[in-house]
C-alpha cells in the first residue's frame, strides 16, 4: 500500500466512518491539534531523563490517540461504537501524577518562565501546545457532541506538563526563572519616546 492515496489533494479528508470533510473543519482541525500534542510528547521523550517518565508519556500517548479516534469519528456512525472508551478514569490518574509530581518540587511561590533544562523546557512548552487542543476542542464542543471527558482530560494534562517541566528542572538541578513584571523598565519608556 502506498502513503499517498491523493484522495486528500482537494483539500478534503475523510473521518472514521467515511464521510469526506474539508481539511479546515473544525473536527478535523481538533483532532489535528491533538495529534500534535502527541508527536511533540514523542520528541519529549527523546529527552527522558528517568524511566518512570517515559512510561507514563507512552501511556499519555495511548490515551491521546483513543481521544484522537473519538474526535475523528462523528457520533452516531457505526465506527463510534467500536471505540475505546474514554472514562473518567484517565482524568483521575493525571491527577495522580499532578499530585505525585507537585510534590516533589518546592511549593510555587511566584510565576515562572518557561526554561530550564531541555527537558524541562519542552514539557514546559508542550502545556501550551495542549492547551491550543484543549481550545480547538472546546470549539468542536460548542457546534458538535464530543465526550465530555475529553475537554477534561486535556485541561487536566496541561497541569501535568506543568508540574513533570517543573520535576524535570528539579531533577537535572536547574533553578526555575521567576517571572519579574516590568523588567525591562526604564528602556521600554525610552524606546517608546523614539
Amino acid at each position: 500500500m502506498k502513503l499517498y492515496t491523493r484522495t486528500g489533494d482537494s483539500g478534503q479528508t475523510g473521518l472514521f466512518g467515511g464521510e469526506r470533510v474539508s481539511k479546515s473543519c473544525p473536527r478535523v482541525i481538533a483532532y489535528g491539534e491533538v495529534d500534535e500534542l502527541n508527536s511533540a510528547l514523542g520528541v519529549a521523550r527523546t529527552h527522558t531523563l528517568w524511566p518512570e517518565l517515559d512510561t507514563l508519556l507512552i501511556r499519555i500517548q495511548h490515551e491521546l490517540f483513543d481521544l484522537g479516534s473519538h474526535l475523528a469519528t462523528p457520533p452516531g456512525t457505526p465506527s463510534a461504537e467500536k471505540l475505546p472508551a474514554l472514562t473518567n478514569h484517565l482524568v483521575s490518574s493525571l491527577e495522580l501524577e499532578i499530585d505525585r509530581s507537585t510534590a516533589a518540587v518546592p511549593a510555587l511561590t511566584a510565576f515562572i518562565l518557561p526554561s530550564g533544562s531541555p527537558l524541562g523546557a519542552w514539557l514546559l512548552y508542550i502545556r501550551c501546545v495542549c492547551r491550543r487542543a484543549e481550545r480547538e476542542v472546546v470549539r468542536l464542543a460548542e457546534i458538535e457532541d464530543v465526550p465530555v471527558v475529553a475537554v477534561t482530560y486535556l485541561n487536566r494534562l496541561s497541569d501535568l506538563l506543568f508540574a513533570l517541566g517543573r520535576e524535570a528542572n528539579q531533577r537535572a538541578e536547574v533553578p526555575e526563572t521567576q517571572w519579574q513584571p516590568g523588567i525591562s523598565g526604564s528602556g521600554a519608556s525610552a524606546d517608546a519616546k523614539e
